[in-house]
């Protein structure tokens, strides 16, 4: 298939199809929760103001969890400026999500809003966001998939830069992309029917760690030292089994906290 990591350049400066894809998503992301907001008697604007809290929380909580993550291999003995330098790759999406996630919680105690109520909104958003996110992965040439010789799968070519695989891959961004559509569709169906504040983001935490983990098995760019549990399950898969547990949790208690929506 064609890559196209670079969509553009302006100037010497190149425009990453990745960074596109990503800010594609989050801006219809916002948008359509602050759309959403009306119906939970939140102002639109709230939501929006809440973009750049949302913006650097995921960055930071992105990055951080990368470094950690694949330290030795990517960081050890090397400049300690490499740490930032996120234009050259490395995020982790549910470091972004623990970031955004404080992020969120600060500007909510700071506006006094309801946090549950304000979850809610953004959950959809979030799975629609990360649908657009994995496109960016696709064109990039990251998060590529094993060896498959189904008839769907997909060759990256020679010179990508991040050097994936040129031999038949499964498509698991394209994979991970329409389960997180599906998501967002369940999630927006659920939304206008939910009985509790705070269901929507539970079923989200459910769901996202249900299908991660899915996709997951799939995989094919991590080291083989980064496997765990008799080699199948990967560092993905450990943080899944973490947001499953908070979900399914959170579905337990809430509506025992929560007044009832009539």
């Amino acid at each position: 298939m064609e890559m196209h990591p670079i969509a553009f350049h302006l100037g010497p400066l190149p425009i990453h199809s990745f960074g596109i894809m990503v800010a594609l998503g989050f801006a219809i992301g916002l948008w359509t929760a602050s759309r959403r907001a009306l119906r939970s008697s939140i102002a639109p604007e709230q939501i929006i103001d809440l973009g750049p809290w949302l913006i650097l929380g995921t960055l930071i909580g992105a990055r951080a969890l990368y470094v950690v993550s694949y330290w030795h291999e990517s960081f050890a003995g090397r400049p300690f400026g490499e740490i930032f330098a996120v234009w050259n790759g490395g995020i982790v999406f549910y470091g972004g999500l623990i970031g955004a996630t404080l992020a969120c919680a600060l500007y909510v105690r700071r506006k006094k809003l309801r946090l549950w109520r304000v979850a809610d909104v953004l959950a959809p958003s979030i799975a629609l966001g990360s649908a657009f996110g994995r496109i960016g992965c696709l064109l990039n040439g990251c998060c590529y998939g094993r060896e498959c010789h189904l008839p769907w799968a997909i060759r990256f070519p020679a010179d990508n830069p991040l050097h994936p695989p040129t031999t038949p891959v499964h498509p698991t961004e394209i994979y991970d992309s329409l389960l997180n559509l599906l998501l967002y569709a369940g999630l927006v169906w659920l939304y206008r029917r939910k009985k509790f504040d705070g269901q929507v983001i539970a079923v989200y935490l459910v769901g996202y760690a249900l299908l991660r983990s899915f996709v997951e098995l799939f995989r094919g760019d991590y080291p083989e030292r980064q496997h765990y549990l008799g080699g199948w399950a990967t560092p993905a898969h450990l943080v899944s089994f973490g947001v499953l547990a908070a979900g399914l949790a959170l579905l337990w208690m809430l509506p025992r906290v929560m007044p009832k929506r009539g």
